[in-house]
Parts: structure tokens; C-alpha cells; sequence
């Protein structure tokens, strides 16, 4: 049976939503398990997540951008590189994915399959580490997209999401599906119900942010789908970026 692109899309963020969780949350686990330094345990994990993010992008953003995050899907739609029926389609899978990777997380280590987390993170620098983390992913991905350098923005996102870890105090979640996904693993990596509305409002100021910078510095279009990959192979005459010669159509191209 043949999918429709907007439900290959959707497929393509749940599953990468649920790979980035399942990578966070399960190497904090481990680290948690295998180091008893704190700093090494970040260390470890920071690592790993810049890894498996960058895999996931090249894997996964060809179909639908790599977006795993619900603030790049907003900013991408402020920025007119995605319509409201995506919008719709990509928010649900993100969030369906982070629970399911939750999950898997805690059941590949022994855990039970929801174990909500006591670990509250809060306080005005931990906040301010959150609009700032935000705002550096997410103006990278669209600076890199209207630059013409998309195809470094999985080694440059996964880069960044590594750093992060270490110059943020919040360890840069940057990301409100993992906020949530996050409250459901009392390990490492899990933040406590309680303190997930303030990352999020935080997670969208920074957003918001730099989708007002990106256009000052950027004006050229671009979106977030263009992230791997040129332009998307299953894109409409109107949506291709016309500076960027394609091999041929595919099977839901219409020929040039």
C-alpha cells in the first residue's frame, strides 16, 4: 500500500522523534550506570545525542526535513517553508514518537515503561540557558539552509546539540517534545512534570527570536525540509528551489 507524502512525512518525524529520545534518554541511562563522575556522564551522553541526532537528520530528513522538534516546525511555518496541514501532522507524530522512545528507553534498560522523573530544573539562569539554546538551534538551521550549506546542517545541528550540553546551565533540551518525552524516565536525562511549562514558553521565546533574526541576516527563502537534501525529492514543480538541478523526476514528481 502506497503512502501519501504527507503521511510519509508524518511516519518520518514520529520515527526520528522516537530514535532522538530513545538516544537521549537511553545514554543517560548508561552513562548513569556506567560512570560515577557526573561531569563524564554528561560528557557520555552530550556525545552520543550529537551522534544519533546527526544519524536521524541523514536518515530521516530527506522525507520530512528532520525536524524532530516542534519549534522548528513553527519556526519553518512562520517562515513559509511548510503549510498548516504538516504543521497539523508533524506536532502529534513528534510527540506520539518522544512517548514511544520514552518508553523503549526505560524497557531496553530494565526500567518500567513510564517512570516519571523527580528531577526538578528550574531558576532564571537555567531559563535564560533555554531562550538561548533555542534560538542558536534554530537560527543555524535556517542560516545553513539560506546560505546554500544544507548539507551540513546534520553534522552542524548535531555539533551544536553537543556543545550545548556543556555552555547552557539547562544542558540545552532546546526542544518541547523532548521536554515531555523527558518527564517520563526518572534517570538522567528526565525532568520533572513541574518544570516542563517554563522550558517550553522559554523553548518559544528563543524560537520566535530567531525567526525574526534569520530574515534580517537571510533574506534568500529556504526551509527547514532542505535541511539534507537540496530540495525534497517528492516535491511539487511549485516547491523545488529553482538554482538546484535535480537527477530526474521520482514517482511524485511531474517531469520538467
Amino acid at each position: 500500500m502506497r503512502m501519501s507524502l504527507l503521511g510519509r512525512q508524518a511516519l518520518a518525524e514520529l520515527l526520528g522523534s522516537a530514535g532522538l529520545v530513545a538516544v537521549v534518554i537511553g545514554s543517560g541511562i548508561a552513562a548513569q550506570r556506567l560512570s560515577a563522575d557526573d561531569g563524564l556522564r554528561l560528557l557520555e551522553n552530550a556525545f552520543v545525542t550529537g551522534a544519533g541526532l546527526a544519524a536521524l537528520i541523514l536518515a530521516f530528513g530527506p522525507v520530512s526535513g528532520g525536524h524532530f522538534n516542534p519549534a522548528v516546525t513553527l519556526a519553518d511555518r512562520l517562515l513559509g517553508g511548510v503549510d498548516n496541514r504538516q504543521v497539523a501532522a508533524y506536532l502529534p507524530a513528534q510527540l506520539v514518537g518522544g512517548v514511544l522512545g520514552a518508553v523503549a528507553a526505560n524497557l531496553m534498560f530494565g526500567l518500567p515503561a513510564i517512570n516519571v522523573s523527580t528531577h526538578h530544573r528550574s531558576g532564571a539562569g537555567v531559563l535564560l540557558a533555554e531562550v538561548l539554546a533555542t534560538f542558536g538551534l534554530v537560527f543555524l538551521i535556517f542560516a545553513l539552509v539560506r546560505s546554500g550549506r544544507a548539507s551540513l546542517a546534520p553534522f552542524a545541528v548535531g555539533g551544536y546539540i553537543t556543545a550545548a550540553y556543556w555552555w547552557s546551565s539547562s544542558t540545552s533540551f532546546a526542544n518541547p517534545m523532548i521536554d515531555v518525552a523527558r518527564t517520563l524516565s526518572d534517570t538522567f536525562a528526565g525532568i520533572a512534570p513541574a518544570s516542563v511549562p517554563a522550558f517550553v514558553v522559554m523553548q518559544l521565546v528563543g524560537a520566535a527570536a530567531a525567526v525574526g533574526v534569520v530574515p534580517l541576516l537571510y533574506p534568500g527563502p529556504g526551509r527547514a525540509e532542505d535541511a539534507v537534501v537540496p530540495h525534497q525529492p517528492t516535491a511539487t514543480r511549485s516547491q523545488r528551489r529553482p538554482d538546484v538541478p535535480t537527477d530526474g523526476p521520482t514517482d511524485d514528481q511531474e517531469p520538467r
